[in-house]
């Protein structure tokens, strides 16, 4: 199937490129960046879940684009849309994103998913989209107040040790009615 291409004011989320890899490999290296999740990752980790996303995109036309900003085309991260399993609110389909440092506090996360967001409840006909993070992760729960998501409840990360001090984690939930609203 061919992925979707979306677009905004200042952002395309598109199909990935190649030349994507080596930058989504350093923001996947920035410990800044993955201070929410259990550990940077190492460029064969981080090319492995470019081929996961890429994969995914191809036998559904959608997933986690590649952002790239209109102005001067640089590679910015990932934004878009995906169905987690082994989740205590699976089946689902969330509304995630990764940025590099350089593009945070610019509203871009926030512009990105909200075009996720609309192709999530317009073409796709969802009644429900979900987002979570660590409970730690207030920048990410900022994002998702601003999209009009609402706070569910808070659950403990599956994947993550008993000990580890990310499994708390916060369920955000947006229906289509409010998306419309």
């Amino acid at each position: 199937m061919t992925p979707v291409t979306l677009h905004t004011t200042r952002l395309v989320l598109r199909p990935w490129l190649d030349s994507d890899r080596q930058p989504f490999a350093a923001l996947n290296a920035d410990p800044e960046v993955m201070r929410y999740f259990p550990a940077p990752l190492l460029r064969e980790e981080s090319d492995a879940m470019a081929d996961r996303i890429v994969l995914l995109m191809e036998r559904q036309g959608w997933g986690f684009w590649a952002v790239e900003r209109t102005q001067d085309k640089s590679f910015m991260g990932f934004v878009g849309l995906h169905q987690p399993e082994d989740l205590p609110f699976s089946p689902c389909t969330e509304v995630g994103w990764r940025l590099a440092r350089p593009y945070w506090g610019c509203g871009y996360a926030t512009e990105a998913a909200r075009a996720s967001l609309s192709f999530a409840f317009g073409q796709l006909g969802l009644s429900s989209v979900v987002a979570f993070t660590a409970v730690s992760n207030t920048r990410s729960q900022g994002v998702m107040r601003r999209l009009g998501m609402t706070l569910e409840s808070p659950f403990d990360h599956p994947r993550l040790p008993d000990d580890h001090p990310l499994r708390p984690h916060v369920l955000y939930r947006i229906t289509h009615d409010r998306f419309a609203r």
